[in-house]
């Protein structure tokens, strides 16, 4: 393991300061509010969380030995109604320390001070009937929908995306919903490897060279007579993206399509989660200006689980799952068929992630178990396993940046093992959370050209989250 970045006497920089004084207002806020019943058109809200992780046996390509840091994220939200409008103010403070030159530290992990939402959102009559209630978002927000896989406000990474646009939101009185979107991400600075190393400030900017736009619609108990509860989806997702001066793009041109069915645990029955997305368009091979050639673009993802939740003190739930991601086939055919993940989450079904994750929805076939279990209302944990494999051996191991054009180092990932706990004690907002993970290299990671031949990798985490 690499020494960690020290400055002066101590391993947490001058620039924590702020950090820690957010800290402090956090739990000085926390005890005001807690003493003010008085209802107000102001709400504040917000959390501190603190992570450190350790792992050992680097699986990403030109990575050796082990890693750690120390994760720090801050959040402070405002609101302020005048009906029919609220207006809100969030902002977040990201940092890392502990790290070092081998840390995989990118704008996931550090985004200090700066202004994650800023917006208006209006009352507005409801595309679902007379009965319901919408609400229409309009400024830079976080977005999240469904189950979250085609675009979500991570919780677990250190840093959550944010985009510039509108956001419609429909339900009514059976509980459907409609979702109608069109935004820009918000491009996270600064983006230079060793300013975010130095956790040091920079605004962030939209990227206006990218557009998304999406309808998605929810309609519950949409099969009374096969299942009750089940909740059937379908969605559409576009983006489009072009070149600017300083951002170099792939020219990607997608539209995702899909469809989601979906019967939440409860305990004493069976439960299911099946949703399936196809991707078509075009885009270049790389980000390079000289590269105008464009390739036809068809993928696929499938998530598939079935669960059982025992009625049971701890109410255990036990559940097969499916996760499969397309790949590209052949490199010089002229197409491009890697499925891959965009806004999504992906540590809900794949498990750890940050220093960890080796697993992500593209290029990837992986059946596995999961068990959960909740003892009691400030309990809860659960243990996945998976055997993940390429969905195309000649496409490349997306996380770890490994690849065999020809497909003779197999296509085998390796057995990848993932538990947490977490617990909730008396005060309210306090959470306390650990976690290990465990990735068992197969064929692939041991005979691709440049691997690291580690054969296993194993992560460890302990984390503290205060809310308010």
């Amino acid at each position: 393991m690499h020494a960690p970045r020290c400055h002066g006497q101590s391993c947490l920089p001058r620039s924590a300061s702020f950090s820690a004084a957010l800290v402090s207002a956090t739990i000085v806020s926390a005890g005001t509010l807690a003493q003010d019943a008085q209802p107000s058109r102001l709400s504040v809200s917000g959390e501190t969380r603190l992570r450190y992780e350790t792992l050992d046996g680097q699986f990403r390509a030109g990575g050796s030995g082990g890693d750690q840091a120390l994760f720090m994220r801050n959040l402070l939200l405002a609101e302020y109604e005048i009906q029919p409008v609220t207006f809100g103010l969030e902002l977040q403070d990201s940092r890392a320390w502990l790290d070092d030159s081998g840390t995989p530290l990118s704008t996931s992990y550090v985004n200090p001070l700066d202004v994650l939402q800023l917006y208006a959102r209006a009352d507005l009559p409801s595309l679902l009937g007379a009965d319901g209630s919408a609400t229409l978002t309009v400024g830079r927000q976080t977005v999240s929908i469904g189950s979250k896989r085609q675009i979500e406000r991570i919780s677990y990474a250190n840093v959550i995306k944010s985009y510039t646009g509108l956001h419609y939101r429909a339900d009514n009185a059976r509980g459907d919903e409609l979702h109608l979107v069109a935004v820009v991400p918000v491009s996270r600075r600064p983006g230079n490897r060793a300013e975010i190393a130095d956790n040091r400030m920079s605004g962030d900017e939209e990227e206006w060279n990218r557009r998304i736009w999406a309808v998605h619609y929810r309609r519950k108990d949409v099969a009374p007579a096969l299942a009750d509860g089940l909740t059937g989806e379908v969605f559409v997702y576009g983006l489009t993206e072009r070149d600017t001066a300083g951002t170099p793009t792939p020219n990607r041109q997608y539209v995702t399509s899909g469809v989601r069915a979906y019967r939440a645990p409860q305990a004493g029955r069976w439960d299911v989660d099946v949703e399936g997305a196809w991707r078509l368009g075009r885009r270049r091979a790389s980000r390079a200006a000289t590269d105008t050639e464009n390739l036809d673009v068809s993928a696929t993802m499938l998530f598939a689980a079935v669960g059982y939740t025992f009625d049971l003190p701890w109410q255990p739930r036990l559940a097969a799952e499916y996760y499969w991601a397309s790949g590209d086939e052949k490199p010089d055919d002229g197409r491009f068929d890697q499925y891959e993940r965009l806004f999504g989450s992906r540590r809900t079904d794949l498990n750890n992630t940050s220093l960890h994750g080796p697993l992500t929805p593209a290029n990837l076939s992986a059946p596995g178990l999961r068990l959960e279990v909740e003892p009691g209302p400030r309990w809860d944990a659960r243990i996945a396993w998976s055997a993940a494999s390429l969905a195309s051996a000649t496409d490349s191991w997306v996380i770890a940046g490994l690849r065999d054009p020809s497909g003779r180092s197999g296509r085998f990932l390796g057995h990848a093992i993932d538990g947490r706990a977490r617990y909730r004690p008396g005060p309210e907002g306090l959470e306390f959370e650990i976690g290990a993970s465990a990735f068992l290299a197969g064929e692939f990671p041991d005979n691709v050209p440049g691997g690291p031949g580690t054969g296993t990798t194993l992560l460890g985490y302990g984390q503290v989250t205060l809310s308010f």
